[in-house]
């Protein structure tokens, strides 16, 4: 759901259903004994955290990015609730990560807390905010279960001491195709150049993970990236727009055109795609071998955030690896949890997401995954400016 633009209709109605197949899966008796092996990390939220903090905890996210009540079966969110007795107001606020700082950066610059205890963001966007200086240490110490994380989401480049930030989900940015409208399989990110594409061809507006793939393909280093570096591939995007290759540059709204065939290929997410193939068994997801662009949205606690102590047992309870499962099985990203991979194994329901190398990717996917690397806030405004030329164009 990295940087999410607002979900097509149909697109949460599928989910919902969803709930009765993919994410029910986390609901069938192997995982709901699993789920019952744990407490989910106490159920008080630490106490009371002064302030009335252990029994409220407000939480700003993208929208479906978690496990949704199913009949008979209450969410995590609901689960939650009813196990520690905190009130979570759990917002799906966040379509866009842009809009979203650009809500709530007068509040924090002035100095005022947010409503929010802990809210859910893009990697380079909770950089952002850790080097304005608007974030919290996070309670470690009341997070037992950070240590089921697993290795290669500790200590990230926007947060090298880990001090800030946990993982919430990770993905990739690869290319998604609809093999009944291309006609044949994809093997490249050259394919999306194709002229026999022309007009059925999107690309997304997280300049990042456009831009990393063309990057990639070009042979060039997106952990350590440079202006110079990116020169062909923004020359290359940019004659691709110019040219009518490209119909349009797009949040999740690709979705819907892929289904329906509107849209022959296009730059998306690994999760988003495992869930509609569901629907639509046409569609597929290429991690280039020049490489696909990993990435990570992350939980982090705006300065003043009044609920420490719930926002600690948030944490630690969604870390929980039979609760993390269950989250997994729905959104079918890369969990950050050590443990998820053998849980949805042990169920035949969910055996074969255990087994998906975009859930858990092994060493030959690892190799092949790339993070964009940092840019200077100097470096973030040349970068952004240049693709907005080329989107907006």
């Amino acid at each position: 759901m990295h940087s999410r633009s607002p979900q097509p209709r149909g697109r949460r109605a599928f989910l919902r259903r969803l709930g009765l197949t993919a994410a029910g899966a986390a609901l069938t008796p192997a995982l709901l004994q699993a789920c019952g092996q744990g407490d989910g990390g106490g159920a008080s939220g630490g106490g009371g955290g002064g302030g009335g903090g252990g029994k409220e905890l407000v939480l700003s996210t993208f929208p479906l990015y978690i496990d949704a009540d199913a009949p008979g079966a209450p969410g995590s969110v609901a689960r939650f609730q009813k196990e520690t007795g905190i009130n979570l107001r759990y917002l799906e606020d966040v379509n866009d990560v842009r809009q979203f700082f650009a809500r709530i950066q007068p509040q924090l610059a002035a100095g005022r807390p947010l409503s929010q205890d802990l809210v859910v963001l893009t990697g380079w966007m909770a950089e952002r905010l850790i080097q304005l200086g608007w974030v919290e240490p996070l309670p470690l110490a009341e997070v037992p279960n950070a240590r089921n994380l697993i290795p290669t989401l500790r200590n990230p480049s926007w947060d090298p001491q880990g001090r800030f930030t946990l993982p919430w989900q990770s993905g990739i940015a690869g290319i998604a195709y609809n093999i009944k409208a291309t006609g044949r399989e994809l093997t490249s990110v050259n394919d999306l150049f194709d002229p026999a594409l022309k007009g059925k061809v999107s690309a997304l507006l997280e300049m990042r993970d456009t831009m990393g793939l063309l990057m990639l393909a070009d042979g060039k280093d997106i952990t350590k990236p440079t202006w110079e570096a990116a020169q062909p591939s923004f020359a290359q995007l940019e004659k691709a727009r110019r040219d009518g290759q490209i119909r349009r540059f797009t949040g999740n709204d690709y979705q819907n055109d892929l289904l329906a065939g509107n849209l022959a290929a296009c730059i998306g997410w690994s999760g988003d795609v495992a869930q509609l193939a569901l629907e639509q068994p046409d569609l597929r997801f290429l991690v280039p071998e020049t490489g696909g662009v990993l990435w990570a949205d992350v939980m982090l606690m705006p300065k003043g955030a009044p609920n420490r102590a719930a926002a600690a047992t948030w944490m630690n309870w969604v870390y929980e690896p039979a609760e993390a499962a269950r989250i997994a099985a729905a959104v079918q990203y890369i969990s950050p949890v050590e443990g998820v991979q053998q849980i949805l194994a042990k169920d035949p329901a969910t055996q074969a997401l255990a087994e998906n190398p975009l859930m858990f990717p092994d060493a030959a996917m690892q190799k092949r995954l790339h993070s964009f690397g940092p840019l200077s806030a100097k470096e973030e405004e040349r970068w952004e400016a240049r693709f907005a030329e080329i989107t907006e164009g």
